[in-house]
């Protein structure tokens, strides 16, 4: 095991692994996205994670989302299990975010894709203390080269994005935050999904992820 991590610090840094595995990370949304996004995160190091999901693992999902053969299983319980986190059963709302205590964590991570929770879940961060990221849908689209990341009320070419900019408008919240987004137009009405734009999407957020931590670290100890 103490091999493990060899390749992440040659890349990154003892040091900075170590920080990795002191953050404590939440993630909302364990679909294609999501899921792809913990799975890079616990392999680079990242050892802390709470899960938030509502649902369980069905057939439909088999095409593109990590552990969806564990069928009818609640997807939070099966994410606790394998990477030995804690795993929470719920829909994201206003009320449930008003009882859940965001203050702990260092790095919260949005993969949901409804916008009402997404707009709960940004208001809710202290954005000033806490690094916020988000990934708009990875659905309808095919070409994962067209994957960006932007703050927010940069973002262009995306339909999801622009509607959680004008939701987000509407609550009054000041300042910004990057997501993740694609640019290319969709190609079907319905949410029709291909892995390697939905994975890639996930791999963006962690990646994205990661970089931000950096940053924390840098500042915190001035390397």
């Amino acid at each position: 095991m103490q091999e493990r991590y060899t390749r992440v610090k040659w890349l990154f840094g003892e040091d900075e692994v170590a920080f990795f595995g002191k953050q404590k990370v939440l993630i909302f949304g364990l679909g294609g996205v999501g899921g792809m996004c913990v799975d890079a995160l616990f392999r680079t190091g990242f050892k802390d994670f709470t899960f938030v999901d509502a649902d369980s693992f069905e057939e439909t999902n088999l095409n593109r989302q990590l552990h969806s053969e564990h069928l009818g299983e609640e997807k939070a319980k099966v994410f606790e299990r394998i990477y030995k986190a804690r795993g929470i059963v719920a829909r994201v709302d206003e009320a449930f975010l008003k009882d859940f205590d965001l203050s702990e964590f260092d790095l919260i991570i949005d993969a949901i894709d409804d916008i009402p929770a997404k707009v709960a879940l940004a208001n809710s961060v202290d954005m000033k203390k806490q690094i916020f990221i988000s990934a708009t849908g990875g659905a309808r689209k095919l070409d994962p080269t067209r994957i960006k990341v932007a703050p927010l009320y940069k973002t262009h070419g995306d339909a999801l994005a622009k509607k959680f900019r004008y939701e987000l408008k509407k609550t009054g919240l000041k300042g910004d935050f990057d997501v993740v987004y694609s640019d290319e137009k969709p190609l079907c009405k319905d949410l029709g999904s291909f892995m390697g734009v939905t994975a890639c999407f996930g791999l963006t957020l962690a990646s994205l992820a990661v970089r931000k931590t950096l940053l924390r670290f840098e500042k915190e100890f001035g390397t």
